[in-house]
């Protein structure tokens, strides 16, 4: 069972080599490397070319940018059966890609896996939507974040699985590609498990103590396709807007105010009005 990691990649160097040697060290053999190089100065060639005697690697350089782009993009090179999107700063555990292909073999009508984000710990979780138990999710919960996703492309339909390029870093709206590509796949009917016990290593951006500016230019993309699938009168968006345009934000913020935390009071602020932001931008 062959796996294909698309590596979307600009700006990045160092973070680019940590994740190559974690590849180096994994336990399963049978993968290659998809490296979409957005970058316009050959930033990571002198990287990237040590590796390229032990790894199968394609090295492929693109003239756009845009992280959805980049990865829809290596979709239409994977040779693999299983497929992913690693951050080109994070890093896996040695046995990652071992424990996926266990699990989409153990799992028969498995369509997509997400592991655990790690902040470079065995034991705190990093971004994205975690919890400390395995289980099978549906569009009503969805775990995990773009780089911790695994997809096997026998048990789902091709035709649903690419990227929204107006979602994404570098794009219309930044922010929420991954969750916008797993609820349509969800809500075709894929069979989704997560599991903590696989370890992907991602240094923690998501807490109020890094500033507004990011909360409010990620939550855009969250509105935006929260309206996305409200234009298409997909009646699942009514508890989406319940949730995240009111109640959750809501309640974060009067915690915050309870605990006399203006900053996570900020954040949360900001995060409430990117959400809408994105959510009355959004054109198809």
């Amino acid at each position: 069972m062959k796996v294909s990691l698309v590596l979307a990649t600009l700006g990045r160097d160092v973070e680019v080599a940590d994740f190559l040697k974690s590849l180096l060290c994994q336990t399963y053999k049978n993968f290659e490397l998809i490296i979409i190089d957005q970058n316009k100065d050959g930033k990571i060639d002198a990287i990237v070319e040590p590796f390229l005697s032990y790894l199968d690697v394609k090295h492929v350089k693109v003239d756009f940018t845009g992280n959805a782009r980049a990865r829809d993009y290596g979709i239409g090179l994977a040779q693999g059966r299983i497929v992913a999107f690693p951050d080109d700063d994070c890093a896996y555990d040695k046995d990652v890609l071992e424990k996926v292909v266990a699990e989409f073999t153990r799992r028969k009508n498995l369509s997509i896996l997400v592991a655990g984000s790690y902040d470079f710990s065995s034991s705190r979780f990093s971004i994205g939507v975690n919890s400390p138990k395995a289980r099978y999710f549906s569009r009503f919960e969805m775990m995990g974040v773009e780089f911790t996703q695994f997809f096997d492309l026998t048990r789902l339909d091709r035709q649903q699985f690419h990227l929204d390029c107006d979602f994404g870093i570098g794009s219309k709206y930044s922010g929420g590609e991954g969750f916008e590509l797993l609820y349509r796949l969800l809500r075709a009917g894929c069979t989704a498990f997560y599991t903590p016990g696989i370890k992907i290593y991602h240094p923690d951006k998501d807490h109020y103590k890094l500033g507004t500016g990011r909360m409010l230019m990620y939550s855009t993309g969250v509105g935006a396709y929260i309206r996305k699938f409200t234009n298409q009168r997909d009646v699942f968006m009514l508890y989406y807007i319940a949730r995240k345009m009111f109640v959750a934000p809501l309640l974060k913020m009067l915690l915050a105010l309870v605990l006399l935390n203006p900053k996570k009071l900020a954040y949360s602020f900001y995060n409430l009005v990117g959400i809408w932001r994105g959510f009355l931008a959004y054109e198809s």
